[in-house]
C-alpha cells in the first residue's frame, strides 16, 4: 500500500465543488479543508506507485479549480490504528 497527501490550494469560492470532486476520485480515501497555508488536504491510498502516478498527473490535474499542488509520499504509519487492515478490504 502507498499511502500520499496531497496539499492544494484552490481558487476562491471552489473549496467545496474541488473536495466533491477529489473524493469521488478512486485512490483518494478523504478529502479534508483546512485552515492554514493550503486550502484541502487529500489523503490517497493505492496499492502501487503506478496507481499514484496516475492519479497524481491524470487524475487531480483534470479537476478545474486547483491552482497549486504538493505531494508528500508516506514512508511509514505511526499510529495506535491498524490502517493496514483497515485500507486492506477487497484489496488482494
Amino acid at each position: 500500500m502507498v499511502t500520499a497527501i496531497v496539499l492544494l490550494d484552490v481558487e476562491r469560492g471552489k473549496v467545496n465543488d474541488v473536495a466533491d470532486s477529489l473524493a469521488a476520485l478512486d485512490g483518494i480515501s478523504e478529502v479534508h479543508s483546512v485552515a492554514g497555508r493550503v486550502d484541502l488536504v487529500a489523503m490517497i491510498r493505492v496499492p502501487e506507485n503506478e496507481a499514484l502516478a496516475a492519479l497524481v498527473t491524470n487524475e487531480i490535474r483534470q479537476v478545474q479549480g486547483i491552482t497549486d499542488t504538493e505531494t508528500l509520499i508516506g514512508f511509514r504509519v505511526h499510529s495506535s490504528h491498524d490502517l493496514e487492515k483497515m485500507f486492506a478490504v477487497g484489496m488482494g
